[in-house]
């Protein structure tokens, strides 16, 4: 365990929910893996992955969920969202600190919507798209594979992967090509 992960562990606060000091390190984006009705208090909680505290969102956040979202709780399950720790938030007047949602799945621009702050004071609060996440491209060289293959069920696959790996036009027609050669070497050799 890195230093950086034990130290950030050590002031996780002791709670049955996500906590703006649970993100004082920098904002989570979340999976959304259950929704669940809360007290008359905390009337939903959102249950997340990565094995953290339920997201109990607060009135303004609930609003901004259910605009963007719909008010029916299976539509939010697998969305994701951004959680950051607002140190602006204000309860009983004094600003002690609370949860924000930076970004959201499932919109395709940017929402701002006028929300009350406090009694008949509204502020604009604003939620980007969250883009689905962009697999980190594995290098793989498809030269090898292919020149190592020894049965045409081996060369089936490497094609397979080769494919799933989303090449251009160009590239998939000279892979192609290498596994078709690949292929008849491998018929000659066991002629």
């Amino acid at each position: 365990m890195s230093e950086q992960n034990w130290i950030a562990k050590s002031i996780v606060p002791k709670s049955d929910q996500l906590n703006a000091e649970d993100l004082l390190s920098g904002s989570i984006t979340v999976t959304v893996t259950d929704v669940k009705q809360g007290t008359a208090e905390q009337p939903i909680a959102i249950i997340i992955d990565g094995e953290r505290q339920p997201y109990k969102p607060c009135k303004t956040m609930r609003k901004m969920l259910v605009f963007c979202w719909s008010d029916q709780a299976a539509n939010w399950i697998g969305k994701r969202m951004t959680l950051y720790a607002d140190p602006d938030v204000k309860w009983a007047g004094v600003a002690v600190g609370g949860i924000r949602i930076s970004h959201l799945s499932g919109i395709e621009s940017q929402v701002m919507l006028m929300l009350s702050e406090t009694k008949g004071k509204r502020k604009p609060i604003t939620v980007k798209p969250l883009l689905d996440e962009v697999p980190q491209s594995v290098p793989v060289n498809f030269t090898d594979m292919i020149c190592e293959a020894k049965t045409s069920e081996e060369l089936d696959k490497i094609a397979r992967t080769i494919v799933k790996s989303k090449p251009t036009p160009d590239d998939l027609a000279f892979w192609k090509s290498m596994v078709e050669d690949a292929r008849k070497l491998i018929k000659e050799k066991s002629v």
